[in-house]
């Protein structure tokens, strides 16, 4: 837990420092402009934004961590693999579901650039893919 909180901190660190470079290059490579018409504002508060975003995550895991009190078995050295927790949830590897539901966003999507016909279409095929997702067990082989 302590190099996850060291890199969500480390992280805010690089993009202030990246948006500070950002914003002075962006002064320095056009002279003829006032500096604060010089500077590209989407750019410098997403920059900007994104360093909040890792401290807010990072202010977040270092609380969570006080409030455990414990080390996680990912980070003593001496933990064994049994030492984690058994149940991860359930996962089907089996399933084709999740490829077809990302093949229907990404058609969905490719709708907005290429043309709206295609956005139905989408919408078709997601509800499919997460009806089929959702009872996948209660059907064929896997039924319970």
């Amino acid at each position: 837990m302590r190099s996850n909180i060291g890199l969500w901190w480390l992280l805010l660190i690089f993009f202030i420092f990246i948006d500070v470079v950002y914003v002075g290059w962006n002064i320095l490579a056009n002279p003829e402009l006032d500096w604060y018409n010089a500077i590209d504002w989407t750019g410098s508060v997403a920059l900007l934004f994104g360093g909040f975003m890792s401290a807010m995550i990072g202010f977040y895991i270092s609380r969570v961590s006080k409030a455990t009190g414990g080390v996680l078995p990912e980070d003593s050295l001496t933990a064994d693999i049994d030492d984690g927790d058994p149940e991860m949830g359930e996962f089907s590897p089996w399933s084709w579901w999740p490829l077809v539901l990302a093949g229907s966003v990404a058609f969905g999507a490719i709708g907005l650039a290429v043309g709206s016909w295609m956005i139905p279409i989408g919408l078709g095929i997601f509800a499919v893919a997460i009806v089929g997702w959702v009872f996948e067990y209660y059907r064929g082989n896997f039924a319970r």
